[in-house]
């Protein structure tokens, strides 16, 4: 616990604290104090500034304003070196927990083994990632919200809209598990129902728009999984698709907004939303390996229409319930 106080005498500041303490009326609840949280998120793409504030958002409306709740946001604007000193600076300033948006910076964080708890937001996969052992029972003092996407239900939503679509190209980032996990799962659906596909992969952002463009002409359409690094470029890549008139699949509503086709995804600011309930939970006295995590079952269709129509689709009825973006 931190507390912030004025210019106040030694004997004072023991009977502010000896107060709280006697006020705060619930066996193993923190008394009322002004809290601190450390934000990473690791790049500037709209589903991490989504998540971000459905957290934030979340926090205020349980009742931490900001004379409860100090909030200090970093950006690793995409650099892993930017993001590692970001979390050994917050590791060293010992705030009361942590959140970290991904799964880069959940590992980059929970790594540095600091004591502080840590409430991630939208790690798809937390075990194989490293970040736990069990979703059920947290035992590196994080603990958070999962967004694994059901790429099943991607693919379905691709054989409505694009029944031609045999070859699939897979464009991702090896670096990132969570990348590495969508992309198993995808490569296993795609097998066992008849479909085939080639991998294309990046090692940073300044490669994606070739390697779509390379990909582009051996495929029917492109997929791209839970990555941030493809996100960030996921405009660029969208048109090269639109030029060649083929559909890309992607893993958030962001992906679709930015001229993606389609997607099937849990909400982003849902993801911070949980994500701050359980930061709550912590803050009111809840160990956080009695805090399991949450994987988000919630799933919604999102179409872009001004996409379709590039491509020259038609919605089939079948999909008439989606989220629709564009005109």
């Amino acid at each position: 616990m931190k507390m912030i106080f004025g210019v106040l005498g030694v004997a004072v500041l023991a009977c502010v604290a000896s107060c709280s303490r006697a006020d705060s009326g619930v066996a193993g609840q923190r008394p009322q104090a002004v809290y601190t949280a450390g934000v990473i998120q690791l790049a500037d793409n709209g589903a991490f500034t989504d998540m971000r504030n459905g957290f934030i958002d979340k926090m205020r409306e349980l009742g931490y304003g900001e004379d409860r709740l100090k909030i200090d946001y970093r950006n690793a604007q995409g650099d892993t070196g930017n993001l590692a000193a970001i979390c050994q600076e917050m590791a060293n300033a010992k705030y009361d927990v942590v959140v970290p948006v991904v799964t880069p910076a959940t590992q980059a964080f929970v790594n540095l083994d600091s004591g502080i708890p840590v409430v991630f937001i939208s790690v798809t996969d937390p075990v194989a990632a490293g970040i736990m052992s069990s979703l059920e029972r947290p035992d590196k003092n994080a603990t958070g919200t999962s967004n694994l996407v059901p790429v099943d239900e991607i693919f379905k939503v691709a054989a409505a809209l694009t029944p031609g679509v045999r070859k699939f190209g897979i464009l991702y980032n090896t670096g990132e598990s969570n990348a590495v996990t969508t992309v198993r799962k995808a490569k296993e659906y795609l097998a066992a129902n008849g479909y085939s596909f080639v991998e294309s992969t990046v090692a940073n952002s300044s490669e994606v728009q070739q390697a779509a463009e390379i990909l582009i002409s051996g495929v029917d359409a492109i997929y791209v999984p839970i990555d941030s690094m493809v996100q960030s470029a996921m405009p660029q890549v969208a048109q090269i698709a639109k030029e060649a008139k083929k559909p890309v699949y992607g893993s958030s509503p962001v992906m679709v907004v930015s001229g993606a086709l389609a997607t099937v995804s849990v909400s982003d600011r849902q993801c911070g939303a949980l994500a701050a309930e359980m930061a709550d939970k912590y803050l009111r006295g809840t160990p956080i390996a009695d805090i399991p995590a949450i994987m988000l079952t919630d799933f919604r269709t999102v179409i872009n229409r001004n996409t379709a129509a590039v491509l020259g689709l038609s919605i089939p009825e079948s999909l008439s319930s989606a989220v629709f973006i564009g005109n």
